[in-house]
C-alpha cells in the first residue's frame, strides 16, 4: 500500500528557498542607488559668501574653487597658488569638459584675487565661469 503521510513529509522537506537570486537583487539595487546618487563636492574651507537677491542654482556638474579671507585659493581641498589656477583648471577640465566652474569667494577676500582666478579659469578653457552667492535672509 501507499503511505500518504510519508509522501507528504518528503515533499515538505524538499521545499527550500534559494537565496542566490535574492542576494543578486540586493546587490543590483545597491549598485543602482550608488550610480544614481549625486555627490556634492566641497571646496574644503569655510567661506562666507556674499548675498545677492538674483542668486540661482546650477544643475550642471561644477568645479569649485574657493578663496578665503586671506586671499588663499583652494581647489579639491588643497591650497594652490593663484598663478597655478590655469594649469589646475586645465587638468580638471580634461576630466570633465562640460563642467561649469564656480568661484566661491569670501566676502572679505579681495576682488582682484577673484578676477585673477576667474581669468585663469577662462584661459584654461572653461566656458561657464560664475561667482557663488547666497540668497539674502529676510522676511
Amino acid at each position: 500500500m501507499i503511505n500518504i503521510t510519508a509522501a507528504r513529509r518528503n515533499r515538505q522537506r524538499s521545499a527550500d528557498i534559494n537565496m542566490a537570486p535574492l542576494i543578486d537583487m540586493v546587490f543590483i539595487l545597491l549598485i543602482f542607488f550608488l550610480v544614481t546618487t549625486s555627490f556634492v563636492k566641497e571646496t574644503g574651507i569655510e567661506v562666507h559668501r556674499p548675498t545677492a537677491s538674483t542668486a540661482g542654482t546650477s544643475n550642471k556638474a561644477t568645479l569649485l574653487i574657493a578663496i578665503d579671507p586671506q586671499n588663499r585659493v583652494f581647489m579639491d581641498h588643497h591650497e594652490i597658488d593663484v598663478r597655478a589656477v590655469r594649469a589646475n583648471m586645465a587638468r580638471a577640465l580634461a576630466e570633465n569638459p562640460d563642467g561649469a566652474v564656480v568661484v566661491v569667494a569670501d566676502t572679505a577676500s579681495s576682488t582682484g584675487t577673484a578676477i585673477m582666478v576667474m581669468d585663469g579659469c577662462r584661459l584654461a578653457g572653461a566656458k561657464n565661469v560664475s561667482l557663488a552667492a547666497s540668497l539674502p535672509q529676510g522676511p
